[in-house]
């Protein structure tokens, strides 16, 4: 259900709007989680390796594509914040239109570029068949999750985080399901998870459609949205490019970091492993608020609300730094069990380099929080220089302290590539924030209209009935009207009233 972000107390909307992306995020994991154990059980240690030997390769460009589409989100949000239902049509319509054309472009050339990328990245020649086969397959299907990306988004762009949560568990628990039958039943190997995950996300996307087109009026297109211009292709891709190339740009650190481990030993690349299952949980639970600020801000800088973005972002950045407190407790108290359950109860070395990088981490999640936070609201107010910058110093500081710190402090020197990543983009970050921060306390607000008659209803003390006992006036705050409205108003005749003798 379509949801305005621009009423209500700021904190509250945006937990609100929090809660179903981190569970959304939650179950991504755990999904991940169980495919990695029904691949690992039915087909065996060697073509689970396979599979993940693939993953550098697919989060460098299917990341980008998951950018890109939450990037095409953003005016979305900022024309429904508007009330501008034509300019939301429009939005959706071109958003469509670039994803397609990316989706052609990924699914044409990917598959081509699988195998020698795969070489290039040095994936071991026992290896290099299956992972070829799950890398070909997984980019035939990039259109089913490309999609999938943008129509969530876009749902989540008019205030609802609910629906795509919804759908995203079907998908993941038709996923599993689907593995099972390929690998078990059908004999089709890894071949057969990669298809697998593709069928699931082309039953999201028809999920997404579907509900579309008969729950949320606002985002059923009509022939003439289609007609996008020149503009609005150049504003969504001025948005949505950023964020991909960001994306892609944090893929590009994770296989500098991968460089450095394997220099380590296999116990080093081990304990990194199961250090970043659990680590990664926490980091995708932080990250829901970078998505949600983003919705929060654009929809209302669209309805010309700055002093609602100014307290709503400062009261999330309380909220994420509290979020990271608890979440670096947690991993620096329990970081040893969590671990066991990947490695088990002999591996004590494993064990133990594993929970020096929790600390670490942990202890720097407040970095995280509030670069996630900020990123988010300068995202959500159109800015995509600054981002772009720090997706660019997270990638040299990430590579500096894992090749540099990792030649002469060993694990512990890659481990700290993080959260030097995390400092140096919260450095530019934060001082950009507080720049947008003054400027909206100078950008002036919607208008207040006054209702000269609200009538109040007291319930009489005889018989309970209801009587209309005073008129009151009260201030009512209203969104701005569009600006094709405000047009409209203008061109609208004036009927004169004739006095009757």
């Amino acid at each position: 259900m379509a949801t305005s972000l621009t009423t209500g107390r700021p904190w509250r909307v945006i937990l609100l709007f929090t809660v179903p992306l981190m569970i959304g995020n939650v179950v991504q994991q755990l999904y991940h989680f169980a495919d990695t154990v029904v691949v690992g059980r039915l087909l065996g240690v060697e073509a689970l390796a396979a599979v993940g030997a693939t993953g550098s390769l697919l989060f460098l460009l299917l990341g980008f594509a998951w950018g890109l589409t939450s990037g095409f989100a953003i005016p979305t949000a900022t024309a429904y914040g508007a009330r501008d239902a034509d300019a939301v049509r429009r939005s959706v319509a071109t958003g469509a239109i670039l994803s397609g054309v990316t989706s052609v472009l990924l699914t044409i050339g990917a598959p081509f570029l699988s195998r020698p990328a795969l070489i290039a990245l040095q994936t071991p020649p026992e290896l290099l068949d299956d992972a070829t086969t799950f890398t070909v397959i997984s980019f035939l299907g990039a259109g089913a999750l490309m999609f999938f990306n943008f129509l969530s988004a876009v749902i989540r762009a008019i205030g609802d985080s609910r629906t795509p949560l919804v759908f995203l568990i079907i998908a993941c628990v038709l996923n599993v399901v689907l593995v099972i039958a390929a690998i078990a039943w059908l004999g089709l190997g890894v071949g057969g998870a990669a298809l697998a995950t593709v069928v699931s996300q082309a039953v999201s996307v028809l999920l997404c459609l579907v509900y579309m087109r008969r729950r949320i009026p606002e985002l059923r297109l009509r022939r003439d949205d289609w007609r996008v211009t020149r503009a609005d292709v150049v504003e969504h891709l001025r948005l949505g490019l950023p964020m991909g190339f960001q994306a892609s740009i944090i893929a590009i650190g994770a296989l500098t970091v991968q460089v450095a481990l394997n220099t380590l030993g296999s116990d080093a690349v081990a304990a990194y492993t199961a250090a970043s299952r659990v680590d990664g949980l926490a980091v995708a639970l932080l990250q829901s608020m970078s998505l949600a600020v983003s919705m929060y801000v654009a929809q209302n800088y669209g309805a010309g609300r700055p002093d609602r973005i100014r307290k709503g972002v400062v009261q999330a950045i309380w909220m994420a730094i509290i979020g990271a407190v608890a979440l670096g407790l947690l991993l620096v108290t329990l970081g040893g069990p969590l671990v066991r359950l990947f490695v088990g109860d002999s591996a004590d070395d494993v064990v133990h380099m594993a929970v020096s990088m929790l600390i670490i981490n942990g202890v720097s999640y407040t970095f995280l929080g509030v670069l996630f936070v900020t990123r988010g609201a300068l995202q959500g107010l159109g800015d995509a220089i600054i981002p772009t910058v720090t997706g660019v110093v997270e990638l040299f500081g990430r590579a500096g302290a894992a090749i540099i710190l990792g030649a002469t402090m060993g694990f512990v020197g890659v481990a700290w590539s993080n959260p030097f990543a995390w400092i140096g983009a919260a450095l530019i970050l934060v001082p950009a924030y507080i720049r947008a921060h003054k400027r909206l306390a100078t950008m002036p607000m919607a208008p207040m209209t006054i209702t000269p008659t609200t009538p109040i209803a007291v319930i009489g003390p005889v018989d309970g009935s209801m009587n209309v006992e005073a008129v009151v006036t009260q201030p009512v705050r209203l969104p701005q009207p569009s600006s094709r409205m405000q047009r409209a108003l203008r061109r609208r005749p004036t009927r004169r009233r004739v006095r009757k003798d």
